[in-house]
């Protein structure tokens, strides 16, 4: 029984502490946002969570190598939008361009890839409760 408790306990702690990363994590992808220059591409900062992906050029975000710089590539935070109605389904947007990825600061490189990490993050808790509730909708429509 004590066991039980136990894993309830920890699954719940894990859930809060990842209730309050996610938190702190919009927090700072909405900073980053305007100190990045996103919001001239996009105006209204939920309306990122509309893209299906958000990609990097020139910077690694690889586990083995994040940050790593491309050599003679240029950084660039692009994202991808999908239109069913188009010939060409998936479209690449530039959101924002910073010249030749060697010529980055520290703090730049540092700041462009916590972006793209931070609106995965987010879209993952998006897209999972997106899931959760077209199964509960479908749980609902049996029932009928």
């Amino acid at each position: 029984m004590s066991s039980a408790l136990d894993r309830l306990k920890n699954l719940t702690a894990q859930i809060s502490s990842y209730e309050l990363e996610r938190k702190s994590n919009l927090k700072t992808l909405e900073e980053l946002y305007l100190k990045l220059g996103i919001n001239t591409k996009v105006l209204h900062f939920d309306a990122l969570f509309e893209f299906k992906a958000i990609n990097l050029s020139g910077l690694s975000l690889a586990d083995d190598d994040l940050g790593a710089i491309k050599e003679g590539k240029y950084a660039q935070i692009i994202a991808i939008i999908y239109d069913k109605e188009a010939k060409v389904k998936n479209r690449n947007i530039s959101l924002a361009y910073y010249g030749r990825a060697e010529k980055l600061t520290p703090e730049q490189k540092n700041e462009i890839i916590s972006f793209v990490l931070g609106w995965r993050f987010e879209k993952s808790f998006r897209t999972l409760e997106h899931y959760h509730n077209l199964l509960a909708h479908l749980k609902s429509s049996r029932a009928v």
